[in-house]
C-alpha cells in the first residue's frame, strides 16, 4: 500500500518541522500532535516513514487495546512447548526499531503504556524483566502521538515527556484547500503515478535528513546559547529540566537541518514554541481572572417562565436570565472551614452514606447493584492468565499438553485510578445566604480527603452563562483554599450543559481507564428551568443541596432522583 508522499502534504509546516527534527535526532523525544479530525495528522505520520534514511523504515501502530506484553515482548510459548526453553518473543517496540511508532488517540491509551513508551523513546533501549525473562534490545524510533482534545486531555506528567508538541487547526486558505482536493484525487486515481511525480523531492528530503543525522553530533555552540535556553525555560515556569535538554537537542537538530556547523539564536527561536507550548506552566491553583460585566444586549434571553411556576420562582428565573443579570459583575465569597461528607447522613432513607472507614467507597445504587463489581475476579486473582506460570506448572507435572487444563492467573491489580469529579454551581442564586462559601467548604473537604487518599480531583463550574473546567484531572492539591476563594459567582445556571460536559468527560476517562473508580459531586440549589432528561452520569453520583430558605422548593432533591443519585444537604441547611 502506497503512502501519500511527505513532500506532497500541503501546509502544516510546524508539524513537518517537528517530525524532521525527531528523524534527525530521535532523542528529542517524539511529537505530540493535537487537533481536530481531517487535518492530515495520520497522513503525515505515515508519510514520514518513507523519508527516513534507513533502508528499512517500518511504520508500527499501537492499537488502543494493546497490552504491556504486546508492546514490550513476552515469552515465546511455542519454543517453550517444543524445546522446553524460555525464549523471548519480540513486541511492537522491536518491530518499530529504526522506524515510526504511531499512537493514535494517545490520550485514550492507559497511562502505564504511555509511560513505558516514553521511557523507551528517551533511552533507545527496551528492557524486559518479567515472567522469568531478562532481555534487552535496541529500540530507536520516532514516536508520534496524535489526539483530539475534545475526547479528553493527556495527564500533565505524560504531556511533559513528549519532546515536541504541535497544535493543528483548520486555518487553511482557499488555495490550500483546492490544492489538497486536487492532490488527493490524483493520488486516489493512480497512487503509483502520483508517488513517482514526487520521487525526486522525496529522495532529496531523505538525503538531507541523512546528512543532518551525521552532522548533528558535530555542531559547535557557545555556552551563552545554553544560558539563553535556560532563561527561556525558566521564564516559561516549566517543571524540572526536561524542557531545557529537549530545546538544546532540538536546536542542534535544526542547525544540522539548515546545514549549519554552529548553533545560532535562530535555531533556538525556531524550536522554542515546539518545546514550550505544552510545558508552559499554568498553575491549576492560580486564581481565575475576574469576569467583565455583561451587558444585557450581549446575549438576549427571551425564554418565558413555565406556566405552573410560582411568582417567587419566576423572580428567581428572571435573576438567572443572562439578559436580566444586567451589568453587575460576578461576586466573590471566601471559603470557610472544610466540610467533610462523613460528618452528616444522607437525607434519603435506604441510601448508604460515607463513613470514616469508607469515605470514598462506591455506594449502592437504587436497584441494589454495586457499580464497583468486577465480574470474574475473586480471591485476589484477576481474569488474566499468567502464561509463564501456567506453562511451567504443566511442564513440571510432565503434562506437556496444549491447551493446558490448569491455568495460573495473575494477581488482581488494585492500582486503578480514583477520581473525584466536582460540579460546582456558581450561578447568582448561590450568592444568597452565603451559600457559595458553604459550597466551597464542601469542595475543600472533598479535596482534602482525596489528597490524603492519594486520589485525583477535577472541578467543573457552571454559572454566569458558561461551563468551564476550573481544575483538570490532577492529584488533589494540598492547598486549594486560595484558589476557591477567588472563584466568582453570578448569572444564570447552565446545569444541562454542565452535566453533558461531565458525561462526555467521564466517557473519555472510562475509555482510557476502564477500571476507573469515579465519584461525582453535584453542588447546586437546583434553581434552573433546564431539563436533565436523558442525562446519566456513570459511577457514584451525589447531589449536595445548597438551598437554604424558609420555603424549600426541593429542586435539588428532584434532581437527585432524576440522576439516580445520592442526596445530601449541607449541615447548616438541613
Amino acid at each position: 500500500m502506497q503512502n501519500f508522499p511527505f513532500s506532497a502534504v500541503t501546509a502544516q509546516s510546524a508539524f513537518k518541522t517537528a517530525l524532521i527534527l525527531n528523524a534527525i535526532n530521535p532523542a528529542v523525544g517524539g511529537v505530540l500532535v493535537s487537533g481536530p479530525r481531517g487535518v492530515a495528522k495520520s497522513t503525515l505520520a505515515r508519510a514520514l516513514a518513507d523519508v527516513l534514511p534507513d533502508d528499512e523504515h517500518p511504520f508500527v501502530t499501537l492499537p488502543l487495546g494493546a497490552s504491556s506484553e504486546m508492546l514490550t515482548g513476552t515469552l515465546d510459548l511455542q519454543i517453550i512447548l517444543d524445546d522446553q526453553k524460555v525464549a523471548f518473543k519480540p513486541g511492537l517496540l522491536a518491530k518499530a526499531h529504526h522506524g515510526v511508532l504511531y499512537l493514535d488517540e494517545v490520550n485514550l491509551l492507559p497511562d502505564r503504556l504511555v509511560d513505558l513508551l516514553l521511557d523507551v523513546a528517551a533511552s533507545g533501549v527496551n528492557v524486559v524483566e518479567r515472567d522469568g525473562i531478562s532481555h534487552q534490545h535496541a529500540s530507536e524510533f520516532v514516536l508520534i502521538g496524535t489526539m483530539n482534545p475534545d475526547e479528553g486531555e493527556l495527564r500533565p506528567q505524560l504531556l511533559d515527556r513528549f519532546g515536541l508538541a504541535v497544535s493543528l487547526g483548520n486555518d487553511y486558505t482557499l488555495e490550500q484547500r483546492v490544492e489538497v482536493m486536487s492532490n488527493r484525487e490524483a493520488f486516489d486515481a493512480d497512487p503509483e503515478a502520483f508517488v513517482m511525480r514526487y520521487q525526486e523531492r522525496q529522495n532529496e528530503l531523505k538525503s538531507r535528513i541523512r546528512k543532518a543525522r551525521q552532522a548533528v553530533s558535530t555542531i559547535v555552540y557557545d555556552d551563552d546559547l545554553k544560558r539563553i535556553i535556560a532563561e527561556r525555560c525558566q521564564a516559561a515556569n516549566v517543571d524540572g529540566l526536561r524542557a531545557d535538554i529537549v530545546m538544546f537537542r532540538a536546536a542542534l537538530a535544526h542547525a544540522a537541518w539548515q546545514g549549519r556547523t554552529k548553533l545560532v539564536i535562530d535555531d533556538i527561536d525556531a524550536v522554542e514554541d515546539l518545546v514550550l507550548s505544552h510545558r508552559r506552566k499554568e498553575n491549576p491553583l492560580q486564581p481565575p481572572p475576574s469576569q467583565p460585566p455583561q451587558q444585557a444586549s450581549q446575549k438576549p434571553f427571551s425564554r418565558p417562565p413555565e406556566p405552573d411556576q410560582t411568582s417567587e420562582e419566576q423572580n428567581q428565573n428572571k435573576e438567572n436570565a443572562p439578559g436580566d443579570w444586567g451589568s453587575m459583575p460576578p461576586q466573590m465569597q471566601s471559603t470557610g472551614d472544610a466540610i467533610y461528607l462523613d460528618r452528616y447522613p444522607a437525607k434519603n432513607t435506604g441510601l448508604r452514606h460515607y463513613t470514616k472507614q469508607n469515605q470514598f467507597a462506591v455506594s449502592t445504587s437504587f436497584n441494589g447493584q454495586s457499580s464497583a463489581n468486577h465480574a470474574g475476579s475473586k480471591n485476589g486473582k484477576s481474569c488474566k492468565i499468567n502464561w509463564f506460570k501456567t506453562v511451567l506448572t504443566n511442564a513440571y507435572q510432565n503434562k506437556n499438553q496444549w491447551p493446558p487444563k490448569q491455568f495460573r492467573y495473575q494477581n488482581k491489580s488494585t492500582a486503578g485510578l480514583n477520581l473525584h469529579l466536582v460540579l460546582l454551581d456558581t450561578s447568582g442564586s448561590t450568592l444568597a445566604n452565603n451559600l457559595l462559601s458553604q459550597a466551597k467548604s464542601a469542595v475543600l473537604g472533598i479535596a482534602e480527603q482525596a489528597y490524603l487518599a492519594r486520589e485525583q480531583l477535577a472541578i467543573i463550574s457552571f454559572g454566569n452563562q458558561k461551563t468551564e473546567t476550573l481544575l483538570p484531572c490532577v492529584r488533589a492539591p494540598k492547598d486549594l483554599r486560595s484558589f476557591l476563594d477567588n472563584v466568582p459567582a453570578g448569572g444564570g445556571t447552565p446545569l444541562r450543559e454542565a452535566l453533558l460536559k461531565a458525561s462526555h468527560y467521564i466517557q473519555a476517562l472510562l475509555k482510557k481507564s476502564p477500571g476507573l473508580s469515579l465519584s461525582t459531586y453535584l453542588l447546586t440549589d437546583g434553581r434552573t428551568t433546564q431539563s436533565v432528561d436523558g442525562i446519566h452520569l456513570q459511577g457514584n453520583c451525589t447531589v449536595i443541596d445548597l438551598e437554604n430558605s424558609p420555603v424549600k422548593r426541593g429542586k435539588a432533591r428532584e434532581l437527585a432522583l432524576c440522576l439516580n443519585a445520592r442526596y445530601l444537604v449541607l449541615p447548616s441547611n438541613g
